[in-house]
């Protein structure tokens, strides 16, 4: 499928997914030691001790299988060269059928992930893929619940490896008409859509590609009145709106054949050789993104201030709600599910920044940074404690329900894991989706196994031996929603310099 598409693609449940065959290969285990018990050892059996052997076998199993999507998936490549952004949804709720073995999945992916993956030099290191996204709710959530155990895990997991990311099931179900489901991918989150049963569907619904506006050039333009500000805005969308729909105009004439993975086998649909996929285009199955980037340089140019400040603030929702505003009249207008997509911009960030600077100049705290903050965002160097940082970010997730996700920068907390718990904790209560960035890097030269930094010429460079050699070095940081380890554009490398701590 990743050979086949662009962007990413998840397993939403995967230990939903999984749960009924593991059930399945408990009976199977459970039937041979009984037998053995009988035909081999000549004893009656002893079904309490042929349960305990029986779940035995069940874990190694669950090990060996949760392993070989790991490393398979870390070591075959797609078609453009990259591993497949790949992400492992895990949610159950404590009275499904199979929880149990719902549990066990989770527990040793976590457990798998903590261990990490080996390099060539037989040193485990953290993998970037798959993501792994952890669902918190009642049953999880809380000291004293019956799956927290998983949620310590997952705080461990977080402290040695970033991942697993976190959303809250309490608050999405806010956004989402009561529904919790996986993003596709890393953030791009779909609209909620019913089939002709009235039923919810999210499985197999896919994003038809997003368009993204540059805030700050029209704050740029509009040289600091609010109103021209939007005048220029109003403009801008209508342009990015055209350039949506030519994307699908565009798309609706393609066949199944071009990929009968997704349009023939059932990872979308089961259409006939030659038939064309338009008919996924509009009702809202799809959706297709608006995306937006720089928040907090348009404010700024706009009204002098942060929009963590009450002025910036109150500008800042008012462009968030007039784009929401548009969105709702393209999907009357069109039948098409637009949607509000806080972009990644992994290199966007650089490129719209470099762009305006060579047309613009060095403006300060804008254009000469070298690079835009990622949509709603705090400004990456304000100082801001990680609980106000999400209370903040948390009231525009609900306006930007396309794709959006907040991070907090943290030390290395491997050692102080209850601290993450109560971060975890409050991520639950406060904003529905977040995750962490620590430091975890490695050199192949030394051996070194900690936090590698840029020096002063914008080099990563090994502190112990002061190597330089970009082969030689493992960085993994959170490029944006992913974990990024190939290292970065200038102005992406910039960003990540001037990241301050938020704990």
């Amino acid at each position: 499928m990743a050979s086949g598409q662009y962007g990413g693609q998840s397993i939403n449940g995967i230990d939903r997914i999984l749960a009924p065959y593991v059930r399945k290969s408990f009976g199977k285990y459970l039937e041979a030691v009984v037998e053995e018990q009988r035909d081999v050892y000549g004893i009656e059996p002893d079904m309490e001790k042929a349960e305990e052997i029986a779940w035995k076998r069940v874990k190694k199993e669950i090990k060996d299988g949760i392993q070989t999507i790991q490393y398979q998936i870390n070591t075959l490549m797609t078609t453009n060269g990259q591993a497949p952004f790949v992400t492992l949804f895990m949610y159950f709720r404590p009275d499904y059928e199979y929880a149990r073995e719902a549990a066990m999945i989770d527990e040793e992916i976590l457990r798998q992930r903590i261990q990490g993956i080996k390099n060539e030099a037989n040193v485990y290191v953290t993998p970037a893929f798959p993501k792994l996204i952890y669902v918190l709710d009642e049953h999880n959530a809380r000291k004293g619940s019956p799956y927290y155990y998983l949620t310590e895990l997952a705080a461990e997991c977080t402290a040695k490896r970033m991942y697993p990311d976190y959303i809250s099931a309490k608050k999405m179900r806010e956004s989402y008409e009561g529904n919790v489901f996986s993003p596709m991918g890393c953030r791009s989150f779909l609209s909620p859509w019913k089939d002709e049963t009235g039923a919810y569907k999210f499985d197999g619904r896919f994003n038809m590609g997003v368009v993204s506006l540059n805030l700050p050039q029209i704050g740029i333009l509009a040289g600091g009145d609010e109103e021209k500000f939007f005048q220029i805005f109003h403009k801008r969308l209508e342009l990015c709106k055209k350039a949506l729909l030519l994307r699908v105009k565009l798309l609706k004439r393609i066949t199944s054949d071009v990929s009968p993975i997704h349009w023939q086998y059932g990872a979308i649909s089961r259409l006939k050789p030659g038939e064309t996929v338009e008919k996924f285009m509009y009702g809202g199955y799809a959706t297709l993104s608006l995306g937006y980037i720089g928040m907090y340089e348009a404010t700024l140019l706009t009204k002098g201030v942060s929009h963590t400040a009450p002025e910036g603030k109150a500008f800042a929702h008012r462009v968030m709600d007039d784009f929401n505003e548009h969105i709702r009249k393209w999907r009357e207008e069109t039948n098409i599910g637009f949607a509000l997509y806080g972009t990644p911009a992994e290199s966007l960030t650089h490129r719209f920044c470099q762009k305006d600077r060579a047309r613009f100049g060095d403006i300060k705290d804008v254009t000469d940074k070298g690079y835009y903050t990622n949509s709603y965002h705090v400004d990456v160097r304000e100082p801001i404690n990680v609980f106000d940082k999400f209370a903040f970010e948390s009231e525009f997730e609900d306006k930007s329900t396309g794709g959006c996700i907040s991070y907090a920068e943290i030390p290395n907390m491997t050692h102080n894991v209850p601290a993450i718990l109560t971060m975890i904790e409050y991520i639950y209560d406060r904003i529905s989706y977040a995750e962490f960035n620590t430091k975890l890097d490695y050199c192949h030269e030394c051996g070194f196994d900690g936090e590698i930094k840029l020096n002063e010429a914008n080099e990563w460079e090994c502190p112990r031996c002061h190597n330089k050699n970009k082969s030689k070095l493992t960085v993994i940081r959170r490029t944006c929603g992913y974990l990024g380890e190939n290292f970065w554009n200038e102005g992406r490398t910039k960003e990540i310099k001037d990241r301050v701590m938020h704990i």
